[in-house]
């Protein structure tokens, strides 16, 4: 089985009743699980963004909300306006658990970095699952903003990866 398959197989189950499917084969085993309250996505056209409680610590964008002195020192009188994201940006999550990597190896410069443009297709991490190693592709196409996720650190299913700005 394939990640695309992989891919497939959860957005059938996310818009189904289904709770739980296991499949074996060749060796390989993968289970499916759906959360109990329904999973809401975002697409491209819709810039609205879209909050979920999550389970693992909050990205790095959360840790910059109190910024130091320095700001009283600039005279800017909003500041955390400045830290907030942009409302017409689209985030990338983790289709699954497992290792976040921004680049095929650690000599090689990561897939994307803040600025690049990405188009559908376009190759933006690799996730290890279980020994298998699954390019990540983008779905959309735009600008990377931020990326919030460490590299080589563990990810949830659903965990933001990266910050888009549409185009």
């Amino acid at each position: 089985m394939d990640f695309k398959q992989i891919q497939e197989l959860i957005k059938m189950i996310n818009k189904s009743n289904i709770g739980e499917v296991s499949i074996e084969e060749k060796g390989f085993k993968l289970t499916i699980k759906q959360k109990e309250e329904p999973v809401q996505q975002v697409f491209a056209s819709s810039p609205v963004q879209q909050h979920q409680p999550m389970t693992v610590a909050a990205p790095p964008v959360a840790a910059a909300a109190n910024p130091p002195a320095a700001s009283t020192a600039g005279g800017d009188k909003t500041p955390k306006a400045a830290e907030a994201p942009p409302d017409n940006t689209i985030t990338i999550k983790s289709p699954m658990i497992g290792t976040f990597y921004r680049s095929s190896s650690p000599e090689k410069p990561p897939f994307v970095g803040p600025g690049d443009d990405i188009d559908p297709g376009k190759v933006v991490c690799i996730i290890e699952a279980m020994k298998l190693f699954n390019e990540i592709e983008s779905e959309i196409k735009g600008r990377i903003i931020k990326v919030l996720a460490e590299d080589a650190s563990p990810v949830e299913f659903d965990q933001p990866l990266f910050l888009v700005e549409p185009a």
